[in-house]
């Protein structure tokens, strides 16, 4: 395979090549009670036993995308994955999806499972949002492993932050996706190894954008949570400090089409203290296709005291 390139789309498996078992874990509803959402129930599944170990996903996916590292982390931890407004099998509520609003979501989701003061991963802006809640209540996890997150603002994302704010970015976003959104989300994951994709991944993360709350849902995760802009004012809070509240792991892959790696070092930089871990395997998503070199990097921050 050559890297990221992408197959037909028709030539899609149905299942993955990769096994999993992600579907045999019990799906719960969570009904979890925020500022900035109001109560909204978010589908949550848990798997092993131990200590609580959280992992916040991205944009564009879910949390089917820790299918591979559930069970090998449910060993030593009771690993909690839930999927965030308006992705997976979650609520896609009409509200402003600001940065803010997001992290304190997730604080309150860890109040309602009971587990604050967890060990978190964050993939992507799973990762940016988990550092802002850190910020904001420094009691809401234990150590953070953020796995290729967005934070320092880019060219591109300036350049996403002007084409949002044009009168109109909105339906022609709408627009795009409803057309056809397995192949929106097919066309929109990358992988190093694209020949670990299948209809059962398109559908996962293509079902919220078949309907017009999860497509209104993602627009604002592009207008909102993602703002240049706030980006901005989260590099100058973190800038800053004299340390990052919690223990921080940075673990970005040398080659990435989605987040440049360089964003790594500038959050290296920001953040006192912060372990920056460099992969040779694996992309934006090493969780999926360099989960056992993501997991070599992760598993002995996550177990020290």
């Amino acid at each position: 395979m050559e890297p990221f390139r992408q197959l037909p789309f028709e030539s899609l498996p149905e299942r993955p090549r990769v096994p999993h078992g992600f579907f045999e874990l019990p799906e719960e509803r969570l009904r979890v009670r925020s500022e900035g959402f109001g109560a909204i129930e978010l589908s949550v599944r848990r798997a092993g036993s131990g200590p609580p170990l959280v992992l916040v996903h991205g944009l564009m996916t879910s949390s089917y995308s820790f299918r591979y590292v559930i069970e090998p982390l449910a060993r030593d931890y009771t690993v909690i994955v839930f999927d965030l407004p308006g992705a997976g099998r979650s609520d896609a509520p009409r509200a402003p999806y600001t940065p803010d609003a997001l992290a304190d979501l997730i604080g309150d989701t860890l109040r309602a499972l009971g587990v604050e003061g967890a060990r978190v991963i964050g993939n992507s802006m799973g990762g940016y949002l988990a550092m802002r809640l850190a910020l904001r209540r420094p009691g809401a996890m234990s150590r953070l492993v953020n796995l290729h997150s967005p934070g320092a603002p880019t060219p591109r994302m300036w350049a996403l932050e002007a084409a949002l704010s044009l009168p109109g970015s909105a339906a022609i976003v709408d627009r795009l996706v409803r057309r056809d959104p397995l192949r929106w989300a097919f066309r929109n994951v990358h992988y190093w190894d694209e020949s670990l994709k299948s209809l059962e991944e398109a559908r996962e993360y293509g079902a919220p954008l078949a309907t017009p709350a999860g497509r209104e849902a993602f627009a604002r995760y592009l207008g909102d949570t993602l703002r240049a802009s706030e980006m901005r004012r989260f590099a100058r809070q973190l800038a800053a400090l004299e340390r990052f509240p919690v223990p921080l792991q940075l673990v970005y892959a040398r080659r990435d089409p989605m987040v440049p790696p360089e964003v790594g070092a500038a959050l290296a930089r920001l953040v006192p203290g912060a372990e920056l871990v460099w992969l040779d395997e694996g992309s934006h998503f090493a969780h999926v296709d360099a989960p056992d070199v993501f997991l070599a990097a992760a598993r002995p921050f996550l177990a020290a005291a």
